[in-house]
């Protein structure tokens, strides 16, 4: 028997029903959030699992994104988003808030004892010399998660910047792409996530060439959810894009009220009694 969303009272449960929820052609649709109300926000809107951003966790706790916020503060927000809503969650840990393989360990036990049951983890170099890790030292610090988020099952998404940031020669990004896929696979990652990629050849070389599921970063002008799924994509998110989305209503609304003191930016609100009574139960 399947695990229903209100099944999923044991974290072991919801590790389960996070990695079956990876299928080719029927992605799992991921609207990040980067706080409680907007977690309770999407998993009233019928999300089957809860996916945090990096970025618009940052933001919303006054630092940049690129591993410049306080581990602390990233493993006490995905606590109370866990604690929030029943259905699994997954993190976005950026580069593991950490230089070294111990301290992607650290972070992963942390995040895990958070109540998470899956991860995203990136290849990016946000500082010292070039764009991205060495495939090989990226591997060691997705060893060292794998062994520290046991014996829970942690659903390990491999983020490969290579597209996002042009890192490399670009006739043979592709090729470098899915060598980095096979190197973090056989390290213990369980997929493969390549912000930058929609164009649907490539999403398909992805699928057919990394051996495991791909998940595929979306957003204006990328192919729709139907068009993803018929290229096998497993995965689809939003990242950072909602927060944006949010912040610019913020800009957009405090424009208009200062200069021609209207209010009509407000008019598509979550009224207040709804979105108050959403955050009645919550437990975080």
């Amino acid at each position: 028997m399947s695990i229903s969303h209100t099944q999923t009272s044991t974290s072991a449960d919801r590790a389960r029903l996070f990695r079956d929820l990876h299928t080719s052609g029927r992605p799992l649709v991921l609207p990040n959030a980067w706080d409680v109300a907007g977690a309770r926000v999407v998993e009233a809107a019928g999300a089957a699992a809860i996916a945090t951003t990096s970025a618009g966790v940052a933001w919303s706790l006054g630092a940049a994104d690129g591993d410049r916020l306080d581990r602390g503060l990233a493993v006490d927000l995905v606590a109370r988003v866990a604690a929030a809503v029943s259905v699994p969650v997954t993190a976005d840990i950026e580069s593991g808030y950490a230089d070294a393989p111990g301290g992607v360990a650290a972070t992963v036990r942390d995040v895990v004892a958070a109540g998470a049951v899956g991860i995203n983890i990136e290849d990016a170099r946000h500082s010292g010399p070039g764009k991205l890790l060495a495939v090989g030292e990226q591997a060691e610090r997705i060893a060292a998660a794998r062994e520290a988020a046991a014996p829970a099952d942690l659903f390990i998404n491999a983020r490969i910047d290579t597209y996002l940031m042009s890192a490399g020669d670009p006739g043979t990004r592709l090729a470098d792409t899915l060598d980095r896929a096979e190197a973090y696979v056989a390290a213990g990652a369980d997929g493969i996530f390549v912000p930058g990629v929609t164009d649907p050849e490539l999403v398909l070389a992805l699928v057919k060439g990394s051996g495991a599921p791909v998940n595929v970063l979306a957003g204006p002008g990328a192919p729709t959810v139907a068009e993803l799924a018929a290229s096998g994509v497993a995965r689809v998110s939003l990242g950072s894009s909602i927060a944006e989305a949010a912040y610019a209503v913020v800009r957009r609304v405090a424009r208009e009220v200062l200069t021609t003191g209207t209010y009509g930016t407000l008019a598509e609100a979550i009224a207040y009694g709804e979105l108050n009574d959403l955050l009645r139960d919550s437990g975080a």
